[in-house]
């Protein structure tokens, strides 16, 4: 019967072995015009992979501002409905009610009218005029709802506000961040908390509205304002999954050459020259 045979270590390889290839240092197979080639053919496609995650991300702010432009105009022509079936007082007035369209009926406080200022329109820096409604009947029985009765131009005289019980309709907003600037009869944000302490501690809806229409109406000389934005200049999702995508795939292919010349470095790469072997 045959014998299992040892090997001969003064033997060479016998046939079908393989020899081991020595590693050589990473940067040395990096240089090889192999590697090059490969590198500058994927820094091409990665560089492509760039520009169309470039081309996705552009896409998605277009489509997000249409959307947004879409939104809003949906808002703004929707019938006006009771404050109380929108805003309470004491709530927060979230994304959903920004830019809804509300009717409000009380009486305006000229002695609170306040400018607001550092506000643009239409490409000019002016003031907003702000004015404390205090709502009669419903839940917000006397709570008062600021309202930005419209723009000026910086140092001019707001006018008055009608008198006796009005009936207005205004596009609901959030309050913004407090500065620690209300008073003298100006102020830099409409801040629920610093209005209340403004005007004599009254409630003070967490918000205000920007005003639409007026019964009686108001005096001249007020710009009226669009309607505030509802979610703020967002990005369309589909498209900016479509722009990480693209990234990624451009992070691959450079990843990509990376594991290849490491295989090559430590001598698995495809095409390896074997010493004493045909390539």
């Amino acid at each position: 019967a045959p014998r299992d045979v040892p090997p001969d270590p003064g033997r060479g390889p016998g046939p079908g072995a393989v020899a081991a290839v020595p590693p050589v240092p990473f940067w040395r197979a990096a240089v090889r015009p192999r590697s090059v080639g490969l590198l500058l053919l994927l820094l091409l496609a990665a560089a492509v992979c760039g520009r169309l995650g470039a081309w996705q991300l552009d896409r998605a702010q277009l489509r997000g501002e249409a959307d947004e432009a879409r939104r809003v105009a949906e808002a703004a022509a929707a019938a006006p409905e009771p404050i109380d079936a929108v805003l309470l007082p004491g709530e927060a007035v979230t994304g959903a009610m920004v830019a809804r369209t509300v009717q409000v009926r009380g009486t305006y406080d000229p002695a609170g009218q306040l400018v607001v200022t550092g506000r643009a329109h239409e490409g000019r820096t002016g003031e907003l005029v702000l004015t404390p409604l205090t709502v009669q009947g419903g839940a917000g029985d006397g709570t008062v709802l600021p309202v930005v009765r419209g723009w000026q131009p910086a140092g001019a005289a707001p006018p008055a506000p009608p008198s006796g019980t009005v009936t207005v309709v205004v596009h609901l907003q959030g309050a913004e961040a407090a500065t620690g600037t209300t008073g003298g009869g100006r102020t830099e944000a409409i801040s629920s908390g610093e209005l209340v302490n403004v005007w004599g501690g009254a409630p003070v809806y967490a918000g205000y509205g920007v005003l639409v229409t007026s019964d009686p109406p108001q005096a001249g000389g007020l710009a009226a304002l669009d309607p505030p934005s509802r979610w703020g200049t967002g990005l369309n999702v589909r498209n900016l999954a479509y722009a990480a995508q693209w990234w990624l795939f451009g992070g691959f292919a450079l990843a990509l050459w990376v594991r290849l010349v490491r295989d090559d470095a430590r001598g698995e790469g495809p095409g390896t020259a074997v010493p004493g072997l045909p390539a």
